[in-house]
């Protein structure tokens, strides 16, 4: 699986992904990367194809997908598994637009809440302070 153009070691490969090399060993554990052979060096080496890997893992986990759905975008890396992978993206979608649709409500609460501050022209409790106690 080893690139014979490219040999890095784990601190290599961790810098040309911008992860560190921990996050490597914790996707080795999840069975998200291969563990390379030690060699008698004592030295594991990683190739392009592992760093092609990380950066597929990194990019998945950026558009909000968990470890377990790389994992299952992964079976799908060769290409032949589109609808597959387009009914994941497809779920993850719907998550996204369910979260925004709170965030939106949450919004829209705080900026009722903060106007009803503005128009509290009394002395007494916050109006803010007193809705989140209640």
């Amino acid at each position: 699986m080893t690139n014979a153009t490219s040999s890095f070691s784990i601190g290599a490969l961790a810098d040309r992904a911008s992860v560190n090399s921990e996050t490597i060993r914790f996707y080795q554990r999840k069975g998200l990367m291969r563990v390379p052979i030690k060699p008698p060096s004592g030295i594991r080496r990683y190739g392009e194809n592992d760093l092609v890997r990380l950066r597929f893992i990194k990019s998945a986990q950026h558009l909000g997908f968990s470890l377990k759905e790389v994992g299952e975008l992964l079976n799908f890396e060769d290409g032949a598994h589109c609808v597959e992978a387009r009914e994941q993206a497809e779920i993850k979608l719907a998550e996204v637009r369910e979260k925004l649709a709170g965030l939106k409500r949450i919004e829209e609460a705080l900026i009722a809440l903060i106007d009803n501050c503005d128009s509290h022209q009394e002395k007494g409790p916050c109006p803010l302070i007193a809705t989140l106690q209640e």
